[in-house]
């Protein structure tokens, strides 16, 4: 297992070593093309490799045109299985904690709770990845308030770090009739608003915690972002009448994400890369939005 490993981490780190090269020869190839479609002569620095270049360059299609990179890779198998994901807590987690914890569970579908107990994170990193989880989502709490989600993608990354607000939990709210029993059909998902690179790759970090549904399932959930907060929502709905009279009844729990890191990553390497990271001031720039419109 130690093996295997430490095979896969250097065949990781030799292809993300790789990016540098890669891009420098696309950029080459990028001047000889745009050279030879606008009938300018070959840059003088590239005469010497032209005649490899072109060779190179007729021999590409729209799929091999652009180099990839380590980033393409992380979720390169995502859409041949299911996910697995462990999910788990802080250190002596409080009841209000745990419960919400068993509610994630239920809404992510292929998920198993575990309690934490004294097991440390890099513990818990080497079982998953060698009972192939796909992902292990952490809950933290302050005096009894869930106030940190960490969502950690396996073998080698990325981690997303969120804030916690607004938590209303399954449990807090009286009526049950009104809203309904759990589901747990795959959903279907709504990703509002996340247009910016940064965006792109937090919807991409959070749409693959979910399996891909069937076409007639009725289970919806939202993550919709607006100035930079993420709203879970989750419904159900039914047609009682036909298309146009849907009655959309809300089963929860409800609340709101904001994304103040992302590292390239697993949780437990403290000395990963940080992708991006919330700078203090940044959030005094009111007009600035960093995930959408």
């Amino acid at each position: 297992m130690l093996r295997r490993k430490t095979r896969l981490t250097k065949e990781y780190l030799y292809r993300k070593g790789l990016e540098g090269k890669q891009r420098l020869l696309y950029e080459k190839k990028r001047k000889i093309r745009e050279a030879l479609e606008e009938g300018k002569p070959i840059p003088t620095e590239l005469r010497n490799e032209e005649a490899a270049l072109r060779q190179e360059i007729d021999l590409e299609d729209e799929n091999t045109a652009v180099p990839r990179s380590h980033i393409d890779d992380e979720y390169a198998y995502a859409s041949q299985r299911d996910p697995k994901i462990l999910l788990t807590t802080s250190r002596d987690p409080s009841a209000p904690l745990i419960q919400f914890a068993k509610e994630l569970k239920l809404v992510f579908p292929n998920a198993q709770q575990m309690n934490r107990g004294g097991q440390v994170i890099s513990e818990i990193i080497e079982t998953c990845r060698a009972h192939d989880f796909t992902d292990v989502v952490l809950v933290h709490e302050h005096r009894g308030v869930p106030d940190g989600l960490i969502i950690s993608h396996l073998p080698f990354g990325p981690t997303a770090y969120f804030q916690l607000l607004n938590v209303v939990t399954r449990h807090d709210i009286k009526d049950k009739k009104t809203m309904g029993t759990m589901p747990q059909v795959f959903p279907h998902l709504i990703l509002d608003n996340f247009t910016t690179k940064l965006g792109e790759r937090t919807a991409n970090i959070l749409k693959h915690l979910f399996p891909v549904p069937k076409q007639d399932t009725k289970r919806i959930i939202t993550f919709a972002n607006q100035s930079d907060y993420i709203s879970f929502r989750h419904h159900t709905y039914e047609k009682h009448g036909g298309p146009k009279s849907i009655e959309l009844k809300e089963v929860g729990p409800r609340f709101e994400l904001r994304l103040f890191k992302i590292k390239l990553g697993t949780v437990d390497q403290n000395e990963a890369q940080t992708e991006w990271v919330m700078r203090p001031y940044m959030n005094t720039a009111k007009k600035q939005k960093f995930m959408g419109d």
